[in-house]
């Protein structure tokens, strides 16, 4: 394999290919090491049993034998020596794939995460030559949304691209830095499911201008012989999620959500006619929910404000679909940054100012007192290291942005005991499992953000974890105190364990989409009741 895709590098990019050779044996570990912590963690086939003896965890397989390795490797956000390797049954295993089939019986759903996995140790090398071995200067927004060399912090399939080849990768990936020209789709209104409000600048009469991703104009548009792209484009600079982007010198203050029947990390990224139909919706709900509870100041949601989707036998397309989204220049101050969480972590936390303990209080003083209570008025963000942005200036947190809505989850009952009426919704968004809606927020915000914010300021900054987590707990605190919530998220939040998805066991299942959950031991379990009311600071 290595010979192969070395060979494809340098068909595409020769001034890569050297680089790219010399990265694969690292991105190869690092994408065993999270395999290796998922083996730790979830519930996989074929695993019987996790045991840590000293620095070494055991994995027993049954009668398929055991796997041992580094317990440090299998830990969340470690950093992985590239001579990683765990010992197998039949020796030193140091290819991920060599590792999914040691443990996992040969069924359709582990061939395809074998692919999976291959596809995101060959992106990430690719990410990493292309980076150059060090973090790049974050002078601005979009720098910071392609700071994020190696894709999902946690998940073994962090760079997988399935459906995208080498040079379209090169090409599209926001950790290259591209520029990608938008196609315009001619649409005839009668052929478009719109909703919000569609920006007039998509508009020629009774044709809608529909944005269409390049890779989609290529691949998919082709399948509609009856639609045509005009010869307008747009040009964008792609975000840290890929399929959305920023438009260069088109619809001012707006980012463009693109389909894109491409498998990253774990889901083809199209976009559903429910996403269509609630987004403008519930980005207005959620945003007079932040107001109402005095948070708006702080929290700033950008709004789904227009979308729609080309209609073809009468239905909705998922692969023809667009949402319009309002960007973060909205909200920032002359000299601000708005910095996705997850490049914190990636740039080594080179974006953060002053003591870092000081720096995180001023965070969590930001994200703990909407998030919480709008928990508890029942909106469950689903804030992870993408959706959520801090803004810097001069390195210190001022307020924090969310994005996408689509991730949101709400509870009719609690929203209507703060005399809130939840209006109808198309997707599954609404319901009274108020554990699901805590699994959303907790699993992303604090088994995500926070634990990675720690993880990073204490390896870059040299903090000390337990002064980290104690400054967390008491800005926590004091969020309950003035709550003083009498529905179990109190205890939730300071509970044995958080949850945390189980993103490879959900690979492996026969209904992928579904999200799993494992509890992961929660650092502020023994803070609830430490001085209670007492400042971070």
């Amino acid at each position: 394999m290595r010979d192969t895709v070395v060979d494809e590098v340098r068909a595409v990019r020769p001034e890569l290919a050297e680089a790219f050779s010399a990265e694969l044996p690292g991105s190869r570990a690092t994408v065993l090491g999270r395999l290796w912590g998922a083996l730790a963690r979830e519930p996989l086939p074929g695993v019987r049993g996790v045991r840590a003896q000293e620095q070494t965890l055991i994995v027993e397989l049954g009668h398929r034998g055991r796997l041992v390795g580094d317990a440090a490797c299998a830990e969340r956000f470690a950093q992985v020596p590239s001579d990683f390797s765990v010992e197998g049954p039949s020796g030193p295993i140091t290819d991920p794939v060599e590792l999914l089939a040691a443990m996992a019986p040969n069924t359709p759903r582990a061939r395809a995460l074998a692919d999976e996995l291959g596809n995101s140790v060959v992106n990430l090398a690719l990410a990493r030559a292309a980076a150059g071995g060090a973090p790049r200067p974050v002078k601005n927004s979009i720098d910071a949304e392609q700071a994020v060399v190696d894709g999902h912090p946690q998940h073994p399939c962090c760079r997988t691209r399935i459906g995208l080849s080498m040079a379209e990768v090169l090409a599209y990936a926001p950790e290259h830095r591209p520029v990608v020209d938008l196609a315009l789709l001619a649409v005839p209104v009668d052929r478009w499911l719109e909703a919000g409000r569609w920006p007039e600048e998509l508009r020629e009469g009774g044709t809608v201008l529909v944005p269409v991703h390049p890779w989609q104009r290529d691949h998919v548009v082709p399948r509609y012989p009856d639609l045509f792209t005009v010869d307008r484009r747009i040009s964008s600079r792609p975000l840290l999620s890929l399929r959305t982007v920023a438009p260069l010198d088109a619809l001012p203050g707006h980012h463009i959500k693109t389909s894109l029947d491409v498998q990253v990390t774990n889901y083809r990224r199209t976009i559903s006619p429910a996403e269509v139909t609630d987004g403008p919706v519930l980005s207005d709900f959620v945003s007079a929910v932040v107001d109402k509870a005095g948070y708006g100041g702080c929290l700033g949601i950008l709004r789904e404000v227009g979308g729609g989707a080309v209609r073809v036998g009468g239905l909705p397309c998922p692969s023809l679909a667009v949402m319009v989204r309002e960007s973060y220049e909205r909200f920032l101050g002359p000299g601000e940054v708005a910095v996705p969480l997850t490049a914190v972590h990636s740039t080594g936390a080179a974006v953060v100012s002053g003591e870092a303990a000081t720096w995180l209080v001023d965070f969590a003083e930001l994200v703990l007192p909407p998030a919480l209570t709008l928990l508890s008025m029942g909106v469950a963000l689903e804030a992870h290291g993408q959706n959520t942005l801090v803004v810097l200036s001069e390195g210190r947190p001022v307020r924090v942005l969310y994005r996408d809505l689509d991730g949101v989850r709400v509870s009719p009952g609690r929203l209507a005991e703060h005399a809130f009426e939840l209006p109808p919704l198309a997707g599954d968004r609404a319901g009274d499992d108020i554990q699901a809606l805590r699994n959303k927020l907790f699993g992303a915000l604090l088994s995500g953000v926070f634990s990675e914010l720690v993880s990073v300021l204490c390896r870059a900054r040299g903090a000390d974890p337990g002064t980290l987590w104690a400054s967390v707990a008491a800005v926590a605190r004091r969020v309950y105190a003035d709550l003083r919530p009498d529905n179990g998220d109190e205890e939730a939040f300071f509970g044995e364990h958080w949850p945390l998805k189980a993103t490879t066991a959900m690979r492996l299942a026969d209904e992928p989409g579904k999200a799993q959950w494992v509890g992961v031991p929660n650092p502020l379990a023994s803070a609830r009741n430490r001085g209670r009311g007492d400042d971070a600071r």
